[in-house]
């Protein structure tokens, strides 16, 4: 099992406000009454991005995931730039594979593994916000998405094949890709999406899929109907999940502290959110919104417990991921080992502020995670 941590190229702090426009744009103007104080917000500087990737390096975790979006520091050239302050640790960079040319990205990756020695993953974000998709020219109705996003991915593992590849469909008409040479290792490809559109690519093409954090039951039900779409193919792949995460060294420290995150928000900023947030044409976005819907009114930070540890209450104020595992470190790992049996093998993991919190959670949860034998010695 790899326990993976997050860098907050959008912004970093200690309120889930901070930052809210790095994961839906349209979010900046919801959150435009609750500007943070200079001792919340926390910008993404090479500096401060530094620290996190050596905290998670140090911490014992894989990789690091680095999102995408017009509200972020562009992916690549970060991950470019920590590859040289990291030994270790793996870069899973996010990028829309619209807005590239398969045969670049191709060239990219493979430069990238040769510079780092091996320590690229990729996470292709195929988009499901119609306004962020049109900043960058790019307009084409969700379903013609995914079919675009099927058409990239076989132009990229043509492009390594070692020899000249030709594509040719509505989206493409490649004649002859290659690169200088192919990436030794080649880069897993992740993949997430809810939709019917999405689960026949990541079937085709992924090595892992993702999901967002949601209740035992519901991931369950993602993960068989994916593992049948990959065994119509002949293939299997491994399974990850994206969860922000709380742990302290007993359960009232770390729900007082997951309570600290959101207090102080009026009812009427989480309702401007989540105006903006049911918008969206993302499947996994419309699920996530679920998991608290009806606690939008009068809710309590304590009703937001959707499953044993598992709290919603970030996507109130958030999109993208909204769950957090919340408790004492043996807790979380406690969550961590269910999410497991069900074929998770991969956990994506994050907190606010991410320095603090990649070191808490190293501290606590992951020595819980290898004493039970869950993942590997801390230096693999």
């Amino acid at each position: 099992m790899q326990i993976h941590w997050f860098l907050p190229t959008a912004a970093d702090g200690r309120s889930l406000t901070v930052g809210t426009r790095g994961t839906h744009g349209p979010q900046a103007e919801a959150a435009a009454s609750l500007t943070p104080t200079a001792d919340q917000f926390r910008a993404p500087t090479i500096r401060y991005l530094t620290q996190i990737a050596q905290a998670a390096e140090e911490a014992g975790f894989d990789a690091v995931l680095t999102p995408t979006g017009t509200w972020c520091e562009d992916a690549w050239l970060t991950c470019a730039a920590l590859a040289r302050e990291t030994d270790r640790l793996k870069f899973l960079v996010a990028f829309r594979p619209g807005l590239i040319s398969p045969t670049l990205a191709a060239q990219q990756a493979s430069t990238f593994q040769r510079l780092s020695g091996g320590r690229l993953l990729l996470n292709v974000v195929t988009g499901g916000e119609r306004d962020e998709q049109a900043r960058f020219g790019d307009h084409l109705a969700k379903a013609d998405r995914y079919a675009r996003t099927d058409d990239f991915l076989t132009v990229l593992r043509g492009s390594w094949s070692g020899e000249p590849f030709d594509f040719h469909s509505e989206h493409y008409d490649v004649r002859g890709a290659t690169v200088l040479a192919p990436p030794d290792p080649l880069p897993p490809l992740y993949f997430g999406g809810s939709s019917p559109e999405a689960g026949p690519v990541a079937a085709r093409h992924a090595d892992t899929y993702l999901t967002w954090g949601e209740p035992p039951e519901q991931v369950a039900q993602k993960l068989a109907w994916i593992r049948a779409l990959a065994q119509q193919h002949g293939r299997n792949m491994r399974f990850g999940i994206r969860f922000h995460v709380v742990a302290r060294d007993t359960a009232a420290e770390a729900w007082a502290a997951a309570e600290r995150l959101i207090q102080g928000i009026e009812p009427a900023h989480v309702r401007r959110v989540q105006r903006v947030l049911t918008a969206s044409e993302s499947t996994g976005q419309a699920r996530m919104s679920a998991l608290h819907e009806r606690f939008r009114d009068g809710w309590n930070p304590s009703d937001l417990e959707i499953y044993p540890n598992v709290w919603a209450g970030v996507g109130l104020l958030r999109g993208g991921a909204g769950t957090a595992l919340v408790g004492s470190h043996t807790e979380v790992a406690d969550r961590i080992a269910e999410y497991a049996a069900l074929g998770i093998e991969e956990f994506i993991l994050s907190g606010f502020p991410h320095l603090e919190e990649a070191y808490m959670v190293g501290e606590g949860v992951l020595p819980e995670l290898r004493r039970r034998g869950l993942t590997g010695p801390k230096d693999r």
